[in-house]
């Protein structure tokens, strides 16, 4: 069994907040970025790799590629996973990847999107999937950083 320490929605995937704080926080070694599009792009990772903290090694792979391979780590791998939304998840889980906690960090404001938390914004398709992650019984929780209180995840399903 992977030992995944969190996953997290954030969708600038690995930045300050990700790197400084919750990395440390949870004690993670192996910072996965889970995202179809950065797994192609070495300028995206490269600039992910600078935030990333000397002591995490990173990945950076397709949903596919997580599916197939989160099953092989190391016990001493202590995995913290990034995806920039509800649905990348969703497949995750669904895939087999055992995710138990979901936090949800930043979902920016968008067009056809509401904000129902201070950094979370939500359109019909991410509180559809939120949904079916809660009814795969993935515990949901909103948090922007470690040291806040998490807020009602009631709030993504209004």
């Amino acid at each position: 069994m992977p030992n995944i320490l969190l996953t997290r929605i954030d969708n600038r995937l690995i930045h300050g907040q990700v790197a400084t704080q919750w990395t440390s926080s949870i004690g993670a070694n192996l910072l996965l970025v889970a995202n179809d599009d950065v797994a192609e792009n070495t300028f995206r990772q490269g600039l992910m790799d600078m935030a990333a903290p000397s002591y995490a090694q990173t990945r950076y792979w397709t949903i596919q590629k997580t599916i197939d391979t989160i099953h092989k780590a190391s016990d001493a791998q202590k995995i913290f996973i990034v995806c920039e939304n509800p649905q990348d998840v969703l497949k995750l889980v669904e895939g087999g990847v055992p995710i138990k906690k979901l936090n949800i960090g930043n979902m920016h404001m968008s067009e056809g999107k509401k904000q129902v938390a201070g950094s979370v914004a939500v359109d019909d398709a991410d509180v559809e999937a939120f949904k079916k992650l809660r009814d795969l019984g993935v515990e949901l929780e909103i948090r922007k950083v470690p040291s806040m209180s998490a807020e009602d995840t009631e709030k993504l399903f209004k």
